[in-house]
């Protein structure tokens, strides 16, 4: 997270919990939404690329930064909404984890084709208290993650207790291979090689702890019919959380609009 240039201090009261069981639901304030393209015009950029290459590759192709960002992000649509949904769940979980150092791929920027969802499980982090020794303490976050920012057939909140339960029984552990390989070939930022055998290497050490949630983002005009798919029940195995946001399709276009503006304001650099 610390790569991300932005204060997780100061965006947690995004998340304030108005319900807690056998669900979570967040309810985003009109205020906090509104201010979101003035905040995470860089995160989000640096989520999709790193100042550092934008710089270097700017340098090496002549091409403005501009045109190299807009190589990287989604056309505005349901992939837009859909990266938008697990960017804001990687901030989620590090605004509910305060104090605590989250280890977490920026895997939007190891998408192949722009215009599509990144692979694997949507949103992963790890905590590793006393690293490199690896102990009881480490965690690994996995959130799989929904986002409803229009009316339609999709029902965001069954989708994703569904798809948590692939996380849970495999892919998880697929994305955690599939990341190695690319740690070996590209630069994940903070995340390591080492700190992926940690939990691909499970039995080389001592237990870790696995955290999983089914997340579904959505706008607030809609969120209560889709409340109707919520668990009656705490599950056991997972924690379902909704999210909702008011005008969830303005503020995420208005967000990826500020990204481009940022770049703007960098300076164009070729």
């Amino acid at each position: 997270m610390r790569d991300l240039d932005i204060d997780i201090s100061a965006i947690a009261p995004w998340f304030a919990d108005e319900h807690q069981s056998p669900y979570v639901l967040v309810c985003v304030s009109d205020e906090h939404a509104a201010a979101w393209a003035d905040v995470l015009g860089v995160p989000v950029r640096q989520c999709y690329i790193d100042d550092a290459l934008l710089e270097a590759r700017a340098q090496e192709t002549g091409r403005t930064k501009s045109e190299i960002v807009a190589a990287k992000l989604p056309d505005r649509g349901s992939t837009m909404a859909g990266d938008f949904g697990e960017i804001l769940v990687f901030l989620y979980h590090a605004a509910v984890e305060p104090g605590t150092e989250l280890i977490g791929p920026k895997k939007w920027r190891l998408k192949q084709d722009r215009t599509k969802p990144a692979p694997y499980s949507d949103v992963v982090h790890f905590v590793l208290p006393n690293w490199p020794q690896p102990s009881e303490q480490d965690r690994i976050l996995c959130s799989e993650v929904k986002t409803k920012s229009t009316s339609g057939d999709s029902s965001p909140v069954k989708a994703a207790i569904m798809d948590c339960e692939k996380d849970r029984t495999s892919r998880l552990a697929k994305t955690l291979v599939w990341l190695k390989e690319r740690a070996l070939i590209d630069d994940l930022g903070t995340t390591t090689v080492d700190h992926l055998e940690r939990f691909i290497k499970a039995t080389d050490h001592p237990p870790a702890q696995k955290q999983f949630r089914a997340v579904a983002i959505i706008c607030a005009s809609l969120v209560d019919e889709e409340l109707e798919d919520t668990p009656d029940e705490e599950p056991a195995d997972h924690t379902v959380v909704v999210i909702a946001v008011p005008s969830l399709k303005q503020r995420y276009e208005e967000v990826f609009d500020a990204v481009h503006t940022t770049v703007l304001e960098t300076g164009e650099g070729t």
